[in-house]
């Protein structure tokens, strides 16, 4: 099964994926993909592109191979204030960013701190989903991440990636549950991308469908799931929000 919209891609500038922008592209057409979010690393993370990659995406098109292309980031958050990689300045060419806990780029701390680093992230205008907030290494207070998630309008994400077998993020499958419940409970939209690092997984949900199809998680409550428009109307409603 795949999404119709997928907003976690990586591509070669990230230092550690093994695909292009247009091997990306044409697998996502395959698919039948209709919104594809490029989201490399952020210079923190070793290995990865420098700043004027992320101001220079500009030069796309909006549409590739007919498939709408959103031009994004994801963030390093860097400490407990919720500090990212790039200046405000470069984030005024981009889409969107996801903003992301990793650990080249962040030390951790107590759940407190790790909950606290992740909401005080959500501050940043540009950031528009919380990236794999499952890591097990990063104890997380997920019935106040979930209200913090509904007040500032960002999205949760369901990380394909993080309940595939090879993960390395650990007890995504038991966090999740926990966060999903709250989710459930407060009525808070999720969204499940596929954090892709090669080709080949562009779009997938397998194992995110998997666990939600498990406990019964509301398909209404999964945006991209929707169609291009809906998925559009939600996200002019919550920058609406945000102002």
């Amino acid at each position: 099964m795949f999404n119709k919209i997928d907003m976690h891609t990586h591509t070669v500038a990230s230092g550690h994926a093994y695909s292009t922008l247009m091997d990306n592209i044409r697998v996502a057409k395959t698919n039948g993909i209709e919104v594809l979010g490029i989201s490399d690393h952020a210079p923190a993370m070793p290995g990865s592109t420098h700043e004027y990659y992320f101001s220079n995406l500009r030069v796309l098109p909006q549409y590739i191979e007919g498939i709408r292309i959103l031009k994004g980031v994801e963030l390093n958050i860097l400490d407990v204030e919720g500090n990212i990689d790039l200046d405000e300045r470069t984030l005024s060419f981009l889409d969107y960013a996801i903003a992301s806990l990793h650990p080249p780029c962040y030390e951790g701390g107590s759940k407190s701190d790790n909950t606290n680093a992740l909401i005080n992230a959500m501050q940043h205008k540009i950031v528009k989903i919380i990236g794999h907030p499952d890591d097990g290494r990063y104890p997380l207070d997920y019935e106040k991440l979930v209200k913090a998630a509904q007040k500032h309008g960002v999205l949760l994400e369901v990380n394909n990636s993080s309940l595939s077998p090879n993960a390395f993020r650990e007890n995504a499958y038991e966090n999740y549950k926990e966060m999903l419940a709250y989710c459930m409970k407060q009525g808070v939209k999720i969204i499940i991308n596929s954090d892709a690092h090669f080709h080949d997984y562009i779009g997938a949900t397998n194992y995110a469908m998997s666990l939600l199809e498990e406990i019964n998680f509301p398909k209404e409550l999964i945006v991209n799931m929707q169609a291009l428009t809906q998925f559009i109307e939600y996200n002019s409603e919550f920058e609406k929000n945000r102002r």
